[in-house]
């Protein structure tokens, strides 16, 4: 039976009668909660140093059922889809509930609105022509430049399904392809060895990634990296004014900023922006948005893990905070409404507010006026890794790409740069915005909790003044 267009429970099977009855009579006296039926197929492949060094093929399917009562949450999951491994999950939620008959809370609203298609990725091209692909790339990559040294291709797939129903009878489904290709090399100098990587993807298929201009385009922007990364000098250190490049530098703003404006950090109050809805919590012009209704992109989902239709949440509007990022259970209890931002990595975990694709809107500067605006900073273009502290806000981001500003100009290129602030506090100290909104290329993974999901980045270019930036000259 096709996945695609037929159902989870007709698929394995499944009376759907009476998976009904079970689910009603596990969340009886709960005020929510849902069956969560996923299938799911991965693929990856890696060309590394001359050969294809891993190809990985995964099928997997379960169910997850959890049961809300208040702050309590009881969940069950299993890999066999079977009335019997459903009535066990049942009787195990079954502890979470209320010494009385609760209201179930309202199904979410419906949509019709579909984000990517149902088509699934692992199937074109097929398996030969993705070697030959990643071939390809590995032999462009070495004849670009003499200074290539090693080089790692790869491309990775997966096509999930999932159906949601609700004790009332209520029934979602979605299906949701993704698709990476990333590209990575190491470049070298004598002795002297340095990095430069690329890598795009979003919910489609492959047919936009494979075509010779993109891939070419991915490894020469790799290789460029890398060769600036081999002339760079080593990073200053100390306060100065900081520039943000745009597009894949918004994931600074995604971990220092969006997930403390996460749903239920905020009712816990362990987050640095509790209580202060309303208020002002950055420089006036400063619009933050997470937006997962964005056709195709990474982070972007028809709807959400619990069934809501993912919206546009504005969360912070011209300095403002105005907004936070819900799921049904946290929306409940801050008598607020759900945001479509219930996300879970799979049947094996609970929901909970998750990040889409959470972006800066643009302001009035050109890039250049911005540049020019600085005497003695730095010009951050791409970032790597970086640790957050939701708490307080504190942050330390490693700088991957970035550039010295002396009297209004780009000049050396500098290595070992790291970002030292706190969110909160550096939200203020945005003093230009710039006009040349990108979102990232597709390349993001959200971790909290232990569970990874993919999710997408974006901003202008920015001025932040006084910024602590480590270095190591």
């Amino acid at each position: 039976m096709d996945k695609a267009t037929a159902s989870l429970i007709d698929c394995a099977g499944l009376d759907r009668g009476q998976v009904g009855k079970i689910v009603s009579r596990g969340l009886e006296g709960a005020d929510d909660g849902e069956l969560f039926l996923e299938y799911r197929q991965s693929e990856g492949l890696v060309f590394d140093n001359g050969r294809l060094k891993q190809a990985t093929y995964d099928t997997a399917q379960g169910f997850g059922l959890r049961a809300v009562k208040d702050e309590a949450v009881g969940y069950a999951h299993a890999s066999d889809m079977s009335e019997a491994a459903i009535a066990r999950a049942a009787e195990a939620v079954r502890a979470v509930k209320g010494g009385y008959s609760g209201t179930y809370a309202d199904a979410p609203a419906r949509t019709n609105r579909k984000l990517y298609g149902d088509d699934n990725p692992l199937a074109t091209p097929a398996f030969d022509a993705k070697v030959k692909l990643l071939e390809q790339i590995d032999a462009y990559a070495r004849a670009k430049d003499p200074r290539v040294r090693q080089v790692s291709a790869s491309v990775a797939a997966t096509w999930q399904v999932v159906e949601i129903l609700r004790a009332d009878g209520e029934t979602y489904r979605d299906v949701r392809p993704l698709v990476r290709m990333s590209v990575s090399v190491v470049v070298g100098d004598g002795d002297r060895q340095e990095t430069g990587s690329y890598g795009c993807g979003g919910r489609e298929g492959f047919e936009r990634f494979v075509t010779e201009e993109s891939w070419r385009g991915a490894v020469d922007e790799a290789i460029r990296q890398g060769l600036v990364n081999l002339s760079a000098v080593a990073a200053p250190a100390g306060e100065m004014d900081v520039v943000l490049g745009s597009g894949w530098p918004g994931v600074m703003l995604h971990e220092a900023v969006g997930h403390g404006l996460e749903g239920d950090f905020n009712r816990k109050k362990t987050s640095a922006f509790a209580g202060l809805m309303g208020q002002q919590v950055a420089a006036k012009g400063v619009t933050v948005v997470d937006d997962g209704t964005i056709a195709s992109r990474r982070g972007s989902l028809s709807i959400d893990d619990e069934g809501t239709p993912t919206g546009r949440t504005v969360l912070i509007e011209d300095g403002i905070l105005v907004g936070y990022m819900q799921d049904r259970q946290n929306a409940r209890l801050m008598n607020m409404k759900p945001t479509g931002n219930g996300r879970r990595e799979s049947h094996a975990h609970v929901p909970m507010p998750r990040m889409t694709n959470t972006y800066m809107l643009a302001g009035r500067h050109a890039p250049e006026e911005i540049i020019a605006s600085v005497k003695n900073g730095l010009y951050a273009v791409n970032f790597g890794g970086g640790q957050v502290d939701i708490t307080s806000g504190k942050y330390v981001f490693q700088c991957t790409e970035a550039y010295r500003i002396e009297n209004g100009k780009v000049t050396a290129p500098v290595k070992g740069a790291m970002l030292i602030g706190n969110g909160p506090t550096d939200l203020h100290r945005i003093s230009m915005i710039g006009n040349d909104f990108a979102l990232d290329p597709g390349i993001g993974t959200c971790g909290k909790n232990g569970q990874g999901v993919p999710v997408g980045v974006g901003q202008p270019s920015l001025r932040m003044d006084r910024i602590t930036v480590g270095g190591t000259g």
